[in-house]
Protein backbone atom coordinates (compact mmCIF):
# COMPACT_ATOMS: atom_id res chain seq x y z
CA UNK A 1 0.00 0.00 0.00
CA UNK A 2 1.28 3.47 -0.84
CA UNK A 3 1.59 6.27 1.67
CA UNK A 4 -1.49 8.31 2.49
CA UNK A 5 -1.74 11.77 4.04
CA UNK A 6 -4.59 13.59 5.74
CA UNK A 7 -3.92 17.34 5.58
CA UNK A 8 -6.42 19.66 7.19
CA UNK A 9 -7.21 23.23 8.16
CA UNK A 10 -9.44 23.73 11.19
CA UNK A 11 -10.57 27.07 12.56
CA UNK A 12 -12.61 25.81 15.52
CA UNK A 13 -11.36 22.28 16.14
CA UNK A 14 -14.25 20.43 14.44
CA UNK A 15 -12.31 19.62 11.26
CA UNK A 16 -9.23 18.75 13.33
CA UNK A 17 -11.13 16.11 15.32
CA UNK A 18 -12.66 14.59 12.19
CA UNK A 19 -9.28 14.60 10.40
CA UNK A 20 -7.56 12.82 13.29
CA UNK A 21 -10.32 10.20 13.33
CA UNK A 22 -9.93 9.71 9.55
CA UNK A 23 -6.13 9.43 9.74
CA UNK A 24 -6.31 6.94 12.61
CA UNK A 25 -8.95 4.83 10.83
CA UNK A 26 -6.92 4.48 7.60
CA UNK A 27 -3.38 4.53 9.03
CA UNK A 28 -2.47 7.81 7.31
CA UNK A 29 0.04 10.49 8.22
CA UNK A 30 -1.51 13.69 9.57
CA UNK A 31 -0.58 17.29 8.73
CA UNK A 32 -2.22 20.44 10.05
CA UNK A 33 -2.39 23.36 7.62
CA UNK A 34 -1.63 26.29 9.93
CA UNK A 35 -1.93 29.93 8.95
CA UNK A 36 1.09 32.14 9.63
CA UNK A 37 -1.34 34.44 11.44
CA UNK A 38 -3.87 32.55 13.54
CA UNK A 39 -7.53 33.36 12.96
CA UNK A 40 -9.26 35.08 15.88
CA UNK A 41 -12.97 34.84 16.64
CA UNK A 42 -13.37 38.32 15.13
CA UNK A 43 -11.54 37.17 11.98
CA UNK A 44 -14.04 34.33 11.60
CA UNK A 45 -17.21 36.43 12.00
CA UNK A 46 -18.95 35.68 8.70
CA UNK A 47 -21.64 38.33 9.47
CA UNK A 48 -18.99 41.08 9.40
CA UNK A 49 -18.16 41.91 5.78
CA UNK A 50 -14.86 43.44 6.97
CA UNK A 51 -13.71 40.39 8.97
CA UNK A 52 -10.55 38.71 7.75
CA UNK A 53 -12.33 35.59 6.53
CA UNK A 54 -15.01 37.61 4.72
CA UNK A 55 -12.40 39.74 2.97
CA UNK A 56 -10.33 36.68 1.98
CA UNK A 57 -13.32 34.78 0.64
CA UNK A 58 -14.58 37.78 -1.35
CA UNK A 59 -11.25 37.88 -3.21
CA UNK A 60 -10.72 34.64 -5.19
CA UNK A 61 -7.02 35.51 -5.55
CA UNK A 62 -6.47 35.76 -1.77
CA UNK A 63 -3.78 33.40 -0.53
CA UNK A 64 -3.31 33.58 3.25
CA UNK A 65 0.22 32.53 4.19
CA UNK A 66 0.74 29.09 5.70
CA UNK A 67 3.34 28.45 8.40
CA UNK A 68 4.87 25.32 6.83
CA UNK A 69 4.71 22.92 3.90
CA UNK A 70 4.64 19.12 3.72
CA UNK A 71 8.12 17.72 3.18
CA UNK A 72 8.34 15.32 0.24
CA UNK A 73 4.67 15.49 -0.80
CA UNK A 74 5.59 13.22 -3.72
CA UNK A 75 5.89 10.26 -1.31
CA UNK A 76 2.08 10.19 -1.02
CA UNK A 77 -0.21 8.55 -3.55
CA UNK A 78 -3.38 9.91 -1.96
CA UNK A 79 -3.87 13.12 0.00
CA UNK A 80 -7.15 13.78 1.82
CA UNK A 81 -7.60 17.53 2.28
CA UNK A 82 -10.00 18.56 5.04
CA UNK A 83 -11.53 21.95 5.73
CA UNK A 84 -14.61 23.72 7.06
CA UNK A 85 -16.94 24.99 4.34
CA UNK A 86 -16.65 28.78 4.04
CA UNK A 87 -18.94 30.62 1.65
CA UNK A 88 -19.91 27.34 -0.04
CA UNK A 89 -16.33 26.33 -0.89
CA UNK A 90 -12.89 25.61 0.55
CA UNK A 91 -11.26 28.43 2.57
CA UNK A 92 -8.60 30.44 0.72
CA UNK A 93 -5.88 28.96 2.93
CA UNK A 94 -6.59 25.60 1.26
CA UNK A 95 -5.83 27.25 -2.08
CA UNK A 96 -2.51 28.43 -0.62
CA UNK A 97 -1.73 24.90 0.55
CA UNK A 98 -2.56 23.35 -2.82
CA UNK A 99 -0.55 25.90 -4.81
CA UNK A 100 2.43 25.47 -2.44
CA UNK A 101 2.93 21.82 -3.41
CA UNK A 102 3.37 19.78 -6.58
CA UNK A 103 0.54 17.24 -6.60
CA UNK A 104 1.40 15.79 -10.03
CA UNK A 105 0.38 12.11 -10.05
CA UNK A 106 -1.35 12.34 -6.65
CA UNK A 107 -5.04 11.74 -5.97
CA UNK A 108 -6.53 14.57 -3.89
CA UNK A 109 -9.69 13.79 -1.95
CA UNK A 110 -11.40 16.84 -0.40
CA UNK A 111 -13.56 16.42 2.67
CA UNK A 112 -15.32 19.06 4.67
CA UNK A 113 -17.20 19.81 7.83
CA UNK A 114 -20.19 22.11 8.00
CA UNK A 115 -23.35 22.62 9.96
CA UNK A 116 -25.34 22.34 6.76
CA UNK A 117 -23.56 23.72 3.71
CA UNK A 118 -22.47 21.28 1.02
CA UNK A 119 -18.86 20.96 -0.19
CA UNK A 120 -19.94 22.70 -3.41
CA UNK A 121 -17.48 22.91 -6.30
CA UNK A 122 -14.40 22.74 -4.09
CA UNK A 123 -13.04 19.80 -6.05
CA UNK A 124 -13.22 21.80 -9.29
CA UNK A 125 -11.40 24.73 -7.67
CA UNK A 126 -8.72 22.42 -6.27
CA UNK A 127 -8.29 20.64 -9.63
CA UNK A 128 -7.57 23.98 -11.32
CA UNK A 129 -4.88 24.69 -8.70
CA UNK A 130 -3.25 21.24 -8.90
CA UNK A 131 -2.45 20.43 -12.53
CA UNK A 132 -1.43 16.83 -13.13
CA UNK A 133 -3.33 15.56 -10.10
CA UNK A 134 -6.62 13.71 -9.92
CA UNK A 135 -9.15 15.46 -7.69
CA UNK A 136 -12.33 13.61 -6.74
CA UNK A 137 -15.58 15.26 -5.71
CA UNK A 138 -15.17 14.56 -2.01
CA UNK A 139 -17.77 14.77 0.71
CA UNK A 140 -19.08 16.84 3.60
CA UNK A 141 -19.31 15.04 6.92
CA UNK A 142 -21.15 15.74 10.12
CA UNK A 143 -18.74 16.39 12.98
CA UNK A 144 -19.73 13.11 14.62
CA UNK A 145 -18.98 10.84 11.64
CA UNK A 146 -17.71 7.52 12.97
CA UNK A 147 -14.28 6.10 12.30
CA UNK A 148 -15.93 3.20 10.45
CA UNK A 149 -17.94 5.56 8.21
CA UNK A 150 -14.76 7.51 7.40
CA UNK A 151 -12.72 4.36 6.77
CA UNK A 152 -15.35 2.87 4.45
CA UNK A 153 -15.63 6.12 2.48
CA UNK A 154 -11.85 6.69 2.28
CA UNK A 155 -10.95 3.13 1.23
CA UNK A 156 -12.06 3.68 -2.37
CA UNK A 157 -9.09 5.98 -3.10
CA UNK A 158 -6.31 4.20 -1.26
CA UNK A 159 -4.10 2.47 -3.81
Amino acid sequence: MSKVLVAYFSASGVTAALSKRLADSIGADLFEIKPQVTYTDADLDWRDKQSRSSVEMADKSSRPAISEKVDNIEQYSTVYVGFPVWWYREPSIIDTFIESHDFKGITIVPFATSGGSDIGDSYKNIQELAPGSTVVQGKRFDKDASAQELKTWAAQWIK
